[in-house]
């Protein structure tokens, strides 16, 4: 474990040492999207959606858990976590149901919830809650 260590250290000042990389230069990231469920609903659910997530554009800075919660005797809970803060929960029987209107539903939601949070980052006068 000690020498994985030794190596990325070393890798990572042979890369900054290196003539090809400037500062100047900036790396873009979109955003992320974390899987954290755990039954084969819940994989499929985050599946359907990373589809979707892949084609929206201006995804950066917006990081997205999805995080499934077991409710024993019942099936599950589904959160879709944006940025630290809550933005669409789905409940799934123990049963197999077609999940194409949530994964829908949880994509407008995301897509609403980013709008608004770009908009309350452009016009920082306005309360929290929009009045």
């Amino acid at each position: 474990m000690k020498n994985n260590k030794k190596i990325m250290f070393i890798f990572t000042v042979l890369l900054s040492l290196s003539p090809g990389v400037y500062a100047a230069d900036e790396l873009e990231i979109d955003g992320l999207l974390l899987d954290r469920s755990i039954s084969r609903f819940g994989h499929q659910f985050y599946y359907e959606f990373s589809n979707y997530w892949r084609d929206l554009p201006s995804t950066a800075g917006f990081n997205i858990e999805i995080k499934e919660t077991v409710l024993p005797k019942a099936g599950t809970k589904l959160s879709l976590i944006m940025n630290n803060q809550l933005v669409y929960v789905t409940y799934l029987g123990r049963r197999l149901e077609p999940l194409n209107e949530r994964v829908e539903q949880a994509v407008y939601m995301v897509i609403d919830a980013m709008a608004r949070s770009n908009l309350a980052v452009s016009s920082p006068d306005m309360a929290l809650n929009g009045w």
